[in-house]
């Protein structure tokens, strides 16, 4: 049985579509989010939305985005919710991650991350094999974060702020990266190196 406080029971789950593609005469494009959420208050939770590229992370909405033009959120009827991206280019290709958090609530579920979508948008005369290597590099992105991601918003729960969250799992991933690859051994360093150009 839960307990009848909030903060005690609120458990989150957080479901993205794996994948969406755009073609590429499409100038906007909707990603969906959708959470369930179990003894929590009543009160509207944040949404956050920020994208993983081939090097860095961005924050686009956490809860407010950054470009109102570029981006919008839509809160559909269900727990449902869209990412609106406009003026959609080749560049927006990326790891798109959903985050609901309650803030209010001290559960370790109460702030969840969805899994991510991978946006591919097609260029005009895009070969195949180009979207496919694409394809690969951010399936393999979307299995790394995406753990990542899920075990660092239970580690940083008592973070009201969504920037501040999204901020602290950017720099965790990055100390995590730093110590892989101090930790690989030397005769694999020109590998190492090779690889990540």
């Amino acid at each position: 049985l839960f307990s009848t406080g909030a903060a005690d029971s609120c458990q989150v789950t957080v479901t993205q579509p794996r994948f969406q593609e755009a073609d590429y005469a499409m100038s906007t494009v909707f990603l969906t989010c959708a959470f369930a959420a179990s003894g929590c208050s009543s009160s509207p939770p944040q949404v956050l939305w920020f994208r993983f590229l081939t090097n860095k992370h961005e924050d686009l909405c956490t809860p407010e985005c950054r470009d109102h033009q570029k981006y919008k959120v839509h809160l559909l009827p269900g727990n449902n919710i869209s990412l609106q991206i406009n003026n959609l280019t080749v560049d927006d290709n990326a790891v798109y991650i959903c985050g609901i958090a309650f803030s209010d609530s001290s559960s370790p579920r109460s702030k969840q991350a969805g899994d991510g979508t991978v946006l591919t948008k097609t260029a005009e005369k895009q070969h195949s094999n180009g979207k496919l290597i694409f394809m690969i590099i951010a399936s393999s992105l979307l299995l790394l974060y995406s753990t990542t991601v899920f075990t660092l918003f239970v580690v940083y729960k008592k973070i009201s702020s969504g920037r501040k969250i999204f901020q602290a799992i950017a720099q965790e991933l990055q100390k995590q990266r730093y110590a892989e690859h101090c930790q690989q051994p030397d005769d694999l360093e020109d590998d190492t190196v090779y690889q990540n150009r």
